[in-house]
């Protein structure tokens, strides 16, 4: 008992307190796993799921697990609102604690907790850290050609329009230190979806937070029905389109603006 209080106290050396964040609509398939998983790789962190009223009963299922795990906790949200708003639920329940650090991590296993270590040592000495499917030693697991060219080809796109120095805009496998959700205005933020993770990378880049990059081995879910649609595709194209037309529009009317873009 006296060990377990130890690592929540301290957390991750050089980090401190993490919070995990798992977002969750219809994962009745996963949820159990995942908080698995992660609770195995690394030990001294807590877990958060937050649970968009899923009707398939993964917010009982979540709290069955907080009933016998004092590092997991739930968040029961009154509907299905997103992953961007639930995203930005769990920044805020981690802030409220004093939480040092918060991590993405998706409920369908497609990020695997046995890479958050990684990810942890990475944020000693950065402020934000994505868990990248397209830099060097990455790999990405049972995606059809399509889900590979649409992933490359829009990551291309973002970092063109907006200057993102980063390989993996839309990724969804993150830590970010309680300073960088500090820097970010949060509460300007509206998008969902890729185009959530895309707002949060140009936000970050903008407000001058350290980010790096650590490869992933990212694999497509074997449990329960994607949420990916048409529809956050096209979201996403359009609000990349529409930043960086406005960012591109704000440089031409602060030429000082040119050294710190792209």
């Amino acid at each position: 008992m006296g060990v377990v209080a130890d690592r929540r106290t301290v957390g991750h050396p050089g980090v401190g307190r993490v919070l995990v964040v798992i977002p969750t609509y219809n994962e009745a398939d996963n949820v159990d796993r995942i908080v698995a998983r992660v609770r195995e790789a690394a030990p001294a962190v807590d877990v958060l799921v937050a649970d968009d009223n899923s009707p398939d009963g993964t917010g009982a299922i979540a709290d069955g697990l907080a009933g016998a795990d004092p590092q997991v906790h739930v968040l029961h949200r009154p509907g299905k609102e997103g992953l961007g708003a639930a995203y930005l639920a769990g920044f805020a329940w981690a802030r409220r604690r004093g939480y040092d650090a918060v991590v993405e991590m998706d409920a369908d296993g497609s990020h695997a907790p046995e890479d958050l270590p990684a990810l942890l040592e990475a944020a000693r000495d950065a402020d934000m850290v994505i868990g990248s499917r397209w830099t060097r030693g990455a790999r990405v697991l049972n995606w059809p050609l399509r889900r590979l060219l649409l992933s490359r080809a829009g990551n291309l796109y973002a970092r063109l329009a907006l200057g993102v120095p980063v390989s993996d805009a839309t990724g969804g496998y993150r830590v970010y230190r309680a300073a960088a959700l500090d820097a970010i205005d949060l509460d300007s933020v509206r998008s969902q979806g890729y185009a959530f993770q895309v707002e949060l990378s140009r936000l970050a880049h903008r407000a001058g937070v350290r980010m790096v990059e650590v490869p992933i081995t990212f694999a497509e879910r074997e449990h329960g029905d994607s949420k990916m649609s048409p529809l956050i595709v096209a979201e996403a194209l359009w609000r990349i389109t529409t930043w960086g037309l406005r960012d591109r529009r704000a440089t031409a009317r602060r030429p000082d603006a040119l050294a710190r873009w792209p």
